[in-house]
This record gives C-alpha cells, sequence and structure tokens, in this order.
C-alpha cells in the first residue's frame, strides 16, 4: 500500500512538473475570466449589476470585483492575482489591460 502511495505522488509530482507553466498561470484566469465576463455583461450586453455578478460567479470565489460605471471598467481579484477590463465600444466591446495597467 505504501509503495502505491509513493508512486501516485511520484507521478503526480512528475505531471506537476511537467505541467508547471499552466499550473503557474492558473490563478490569473479567476481573475481575467471574471472582469472580462462582468464588463461583457454589464457594458455590451447591458445586465444589472446583480445579474452580472451571478453570472461571473466561479467555484473558487473572487476576493475582490469593482464595477467603474462612469469609467465601463471593471476589476477583479482572484487568488491573489487582480485583472481589469474595460469596454472600449460597441464595435470592439470589452478588452482586459495588460498587467500592471488597472485595478
Amino acid at each position: 500500500m505504501k509503495r502505491l502511495l509513493l508512486i501516485l505522488l511520484a507521478l503526480l509530482g512528475a505531471w506537476a512538473w511537467y505541467e508547471r507553466e499552466a499550473l503557474g498561470d492558473f490563478p490569473d484566469v479567476l481573475s481575467a475570466y471574471s472582469a472580462k465576463e462582468y464588463c461583457s455583461c454589464r457594458y455590451v450586453m447591458g445586465f444589472d449589476a446583480a445579474y452580472c455578478q451571478g453570472y461571473v460567479q466561479q467555484y473558487l470565489p473572487l476576493s475582490w470585483l469593482e464595477d467603474e460605471p462612469p469609467r465601463r471598467r471593471v476589476s477583479a481579484e482572484g487568488l491573489g492575482r487582480r485583472n481589469t477590463a474595460v469596454w472600449l465600444g460597441t464595435r470592439e466591446g470589452c478588452r482586459l489591460l495588460p498587467q500592471g495597467s488597472g485595478g
């Protein structure tokens, strides 16, 4: 039984090492998705804030979500990462800002 557990741990470690880049990028996904989708829900589709908050709700909770209606800008933070999306116009919709530009 111990041998099987050690083999499984070794396989898990090898997989994590192989996928280290993707695993390192994962924390950005939650906040980036939430900011972009909330922005699109509010400013492209025109839904109210309460609906859009439910729309972007994930299994992993956000620690922070800020909607700035006058600027049509949304910032979200989750898993220690913050991302910001801004509405560019009717033809362009919402776009994520480069890291370090927002929030």
